[in-house]
């Protein structure tokens, strides 16, 4: 489904371990409509819920709602901490146009 490098478990292990009442939730990343090239991520701090596909590396659980599940398959989560280009990433080979800002895409055929 979708391959989580250990960057991005050791940061997302750093921001439950903050505090308590994260230890039962998890990253949640979906793709939503808009942005500039028609499709964007959006990642939240969220619990499991129903329909959501999981993947678990390390204990720690990322969470990929139904409907983003193909817009996803293959892609991989990084986090990066460079000076410029800080935070977690997608990498996604479904994206056929990227735009600038990182975070919108297209995909050649709908998913």
């Amino acid at each position: 489904m979708i391959n989580i490098t250990d960057s991005a478990v050791q940061q997302l292990q750093s921001l439950l371990s903050q505090r308590a009442e994260n230890s039962r939730k998890g990253l949640r990343v979906q793709v939503a409509k808009g942005g500039c090239s028609g499709l964007h991520y959006e990642m939240t701090l969220d619990e499991r819920k129903d329909g959501d596909a999981i993947v678990e590396r390390d204990g720690i659980q990322f969470f990929i709602d139904g409907d983003s599940v193909p817009y996803l398959r293959g892609a991989t989560l990084d986090f990066s901490d460079g000076l410029t280009d800080a935070g977690f990433r997608v990498v996604n080979p479904n994206a056929s146009r990227t735009c600038g800002c990182g975070s919108s895409f297209e995909t050649t055929q709908s998913a």
